[in-house]
């Protein structure tokens, strides 16, 4: 069996690594060792990142609910405790962008839900 010669595949490896390193720092841009180290790190932290970015938006989601709810007159657990009661289903992305661009409907619905919070049975 002919061996393999690994010119072709090789400078394609080092040239797609190359181009996904192209506008680090210093040598990591040009030397493919470097670049190839600091790649497979750039591809770790953006894996891991995609991760906290979910979380990270649920906070701020989380963070101008309850703004808007304590204006309101609620905290963020009697909002969403109420808003569950009344049949409301809307999602924290949702409630955010309403509390944020039309407070006037999130007004509305903080209304919604102290109604359904003061309906509810006791001890339930």
């Amino acid at each position: 069996m002919a061996r393999v010669k690994r010119s072709v595949g090789a400078r394609k490896k080092r040239r797609k690594v190359l181009a996904q390193a192209s506008g680090y720092w210093g040598t990591k841009h040009s030397s493919y060792k470097r670049a190839k180290e600091q790649v497979q790190r750039s591809l770790r932290y953006a894996y891991r990142d995609r991760r906290v970015r979910k979380r990270d938006f649920r906070r701020l989601w989380i963070a101008r609910i309850n703004a808007a709810a304590r204006e309101n007159g609620l905290t963020y657990s009697e909002l969403m405790h109420g808003l569950r009661l009344a049949g409301v289903e809307l999602d924290r992305k949702i409630l955010a962008e309403l509390a944020t661009h039309e407070p006037e409907a999130f007004a509305a619905l903080a209304a919604r839900a102290r109604t359904a919070r003061a309906s509810e049975p006791v001890g339930a």
